[in-house]
């Protein structure tokens, strides 16, 4: 395919690559079809979105989305014994991960049981002492002093720690969305779209998504009984919030959890949300990228560097003072951790370019890096190489680590099919994330083994210097109306990326620093079109240089537009990826 705008080589090393010509062929269709502009027909063409469901499309309901939760296996048994509990006052205890996911779904729980006057047990595992999901100590301790345990956002692989609950008397109900083995633990049921017998199309459903559906079968059984169940559309905030911070992939019934549950947000009921975004100085209405970017990231800081338990602490909580008290202290050990994450990703960087960017996975390990950054770390990693990446901390000859994938790799079957066959001591996760624990002696092999199979499904073979366009505009042209249409197509993120527009022959006029690292900008058009820029991080890049120094020259820009509403008034804005000079690439 021809390159974008000619854009071969940008000032980044990427080439521009732009819809293909049976995308625009559609895109087309759809134009003439609805009416709407061809830059909205062209991300819904992209999506695989007919005439015919483009209303549907743009207005997600969940009442024509949620699918009957009996679907999925042992969700009944895991309603029925949730009910008996309830009804017979007994103690429940829920045992969650410690990232956002784990900590979204815990406080959907207690919420829902504290609506119906019932108050629970919450248990998160520190993750350096006690590490990922159910462990046998742990679990024999809650079962000593609860009747049931849930599990969430865990468990599907935990079959001896559930086994030890059961033997202490105690039932054990898991809700997990992570790949699971060929046999399942002990428990009285495991409710999860990805264990291998299940044929569900929800596999993916993040954890909290999985947790929401239990809780519609519980309201549902509630109702037959007579009895009326808490507000469940209250609680989607949550569900959004996993969902978009869990990176699972925004389409289908995903889509519409977050849509519904942003509007929720943005009434700033949940005291816990709401300290949060006060904290991380949200000024204007949520959206997916405060959710992945301001909210989970904080929210998260517990488990990778604090006290584990605080997120879903926060995220559950009903007193805006405690609420306001663990936001600040979130707030803080997100700044620290963002500290040592910094150093990490350096030399995790160093590492994976030693090694070469050209294969279908980069993987760096280091002694003493800190457990709980070694996901992000993978996560910036990734997003840098555009590839698979894992990253590894060693400690006394084993290594502890988080792996993140691509769209269209599924890396959790990857991680599930090594460690099936020995070279990793534990492993799993789902398509975009998983964990790993390895002997250090075996990571090489074990990494490489890793690529092999990453390679057959075609991780690395567009290139790190790819990147995708949708379309071209004028500064003129990017206006609020059409940044709000392109919106409906949102919310953005994995699985259905924010939209990047290329404009064409603009130049620059104004350039100024801001702070040590970004840079803001003015782009105009030959029409008198005008827009203004941020980009971030790239004072000391190539790009950034050519770009402060133009010396007035034109170039072709690339990035996304969105609405900023600083001071009050609304304008456009674009967020700048990549540029290159306006004249033909080399």
């Amino acid at each position: 395919m021809t390159a974008f705008l000619g854009v071969e080589r940008s000032l980044s090393g990427r080439r521009w690559q732009g819809p293909d010509a049976a995308q625009d062929r559609a895109a087309m269709a759809l134009t003439q079809a609805t009416g709407l502009p061809e830059l909205v027909c062209r991300l819904l063409a992209a999506r695989d979105v007919t005439a015919g469901e483009v209303a549907a499309y743009l207005t997600p309901r969940l009442r024509d989305l949620t699918p009957d939760p009996s679907s999925l296996k042992d969700m009944d048994k895991a309603v029925a014994r949730l009910l008996t509990a309830l009804r017979g006052k007994e103690r429940i205890a829920v045992f969650a991960d410690y990232d956002v996911d784990g900590g979204a779904s815990a406080a959907l729980l207690l919420t829902w049981l504290r609506a119906l006057g019932h108050r629970a047990t919450l248990y998160i595992p520190d993750r350096i002492d006690e590490g990922y999901g159910p462990n046998v100590p742990a679990m024999e301790e809650l079962a000593t002093a609860h009747d049931l345990i849930i599990c969430v956002d865990c468990g599907t692989l935990s079959h001896d720690p559930i086994a030890a609950a059961r033997a202490k008397g105690a039932d054990v109900i898991v809700l997990d969305h992570h790949q699971g083995g060929e046999t399942l633990p002990p428990a009285l049921a495991v409710v999860n779209p990805n264990r291998q017998d299940e044929d569900s199309p929800l596999g993916h459903l993040c954890a909290a998504g999985v947790v929401f559906l239990m809780l519609v079968g519980a309201n549902r059984a509630l109702r037959a009984a007579g009895a009326k169940g808490p507000d469940l559309m209250a609680m989607l905030d949550l569900v959004a919030l996993a969902t978009v911070a869990d990176v699972a992939p925004l389409q289908g019934l995903n889509r519409a959890f977050v849509r519904q549950g942003l509007a929720v947000m943005a009434a700033r009921s949940r005291p816990g949300l709401t300290a949060l975004a006060d904290v991380a100085s949200m000024t204007s209405a949520p959206s997916s990228y405060h959710l992945g970017y301001l909210l989970g990231p904080r929210v998260n800081a517990g488990g990778r560097i604090g006290a584990a338990d605080l997120g879903a602490r926060l995220l559950a909580t009903e007193d805006a003072q405690e609420a306001a008290d663990l936001a600040q202290r979130l707030d803080h050990l997100n700044a620290e951790r963002r500290a040592i994450e910094a150093l990490v990703l350096e030399e995790a960087k160093a590492q994976a370019e030693a090694r070469g960017l050209d294969g279908p996975l980069v993987w760096a390990a280091g002694d003493g890096w800190h457990p709980g950054v070694v996901g992000i770390v993978a996560a910036r990693l990734k997003e840098w190489a555009n590839r698979p990446a894992v990253v590894i901390g060693l400690d006394q000859g084993e290594g502890k680590g988080s792996a993140r994938s691509v769209a269209g790799v599924d890396l959790g079957a990857s991680i599930a099919q090594i460690t099936r066959e020995g070279l990793l001591l534990k492993g799993g996760g789902h398509a975009m994330a998983a964990g790993l624990t390895v002997d250090a002696a075996q990571l090489p092999a074990a990494m490489e083994r890793l690529g092999v199979l990453l390679a057959k499904q075609g991780a690395g073979a567009t290139g790190p210097q790819t990147l995708r366009i949708d379309g071209a505009l004028q500064p003129s042209g990017c206006t609020l109306d059409l940044i709000q249409q392109l919106e409906q197509v949102g919310p953005f993120g994995a699985g259905s990326p924010a939209p990047r527009f290329a404009l064409p022959d603009v130049r620059i006029t104004f350039a100024k620093r801001a702070g040590e690292k970004h840079l803001r900008l003015s782009f105009a058009d030959d029409q008198g079109g005008r827009i203004d820029a941020i980009a971030f991080n790239i004072c000391d890049t190539p790009m950034g240089h050519a770009l402060e120094q133009h010396n007035g020259a034109r170039f072709n820009i690339a990035g996304k537009i969105e609405i900023d509403d600083w001071g009050g008034r609304l304008k456009p804005k674009l967020k700048l990826d990549d540029a290159a000079p306006a004249q033909a690439q080399p």
